[in-house]
């Protein structure tokens, strides 16, 4: 089974961390979860966005999600692949070099990606986009296309692969783009 990192932050979208991480653990892979400047054991913030009806989505307290990895001993090129959920984490994150080196190696290494709703804005700070097709919260498209990328108008349960990237708009995605990039994954 593959080794997987997962980069998070405080307030990460409380769904798009704790469902990822389970259920990729369910699936029999190893997923550390770490964030830059924490050690394993430390904690970061969620917070729970829903579509309830607003013209953008909502915003709640979510819970506490304990990491499992220190980020200062993580070594990239021991990973298969990569996990970035959402939330407001990523527009913060995208400031961090150390961050964006990550991300970067997964790409360069033509390893396997998972990038839900907002974390398009860090791949877009890491990467060219170009020749990709990229789905993410709807308000992530502009960064999407001055990345290169093609942004994908796809429904909130919907994702897209494109090569070895996976994307999708939002956590109502998960039952589609977890069984993509599990398909990555064999």
């Amino acid at each position: 089974m593959a080794r997987l990192l997962l980069i998070a932050g405080d307030y990460v979208e409380d769904y798009e961390i704790m469902v990822p991480f389970q259920a990729l653990q369910a699936m029999g892979h190893s997923v550390d979860a770490v964030c830059p400047d924490k050690r394993e054991g430390d904690q970061v913030r969620t917070a729970i966005h829903d579509f309830e009806g607003d013209q953008t989505y909502s915003e709640k307290p979510g819970h506490n999600f304990t990491l499992n990895a220190t980020f200062a001993e993580v070594k990239v090129a021991d990973y298969d692949a990569l996990v970035v959920p959402g939330g407001r984490a990523p527009e913060y994150l995208r400031l961090d070099e150390r961050v964006l080196e990550m991300v970067r190696h997964f790409f360069d290494h033509d390893k396997p990606v998972a990038a839900i709703c907002h974390a398009a804005q860090l791949l877009a700070a890491a990467v060219s986009l170009e020749g990709h097709r990229v789905s993410a919260y709807p308000a992530c498209a502009p960064d999407v296309r001055l990345a290169g990328g093609d942004f994908a108008e796809i429904e909130v349960d919907q994702a897209v692969t494109s090569g070895k990237l996976v994307t999708a708009p939002a956590w109502p995605a998960h039952p589609a783009w977890l069984k993509q990039f599990a398909a990555l994954l064999d």
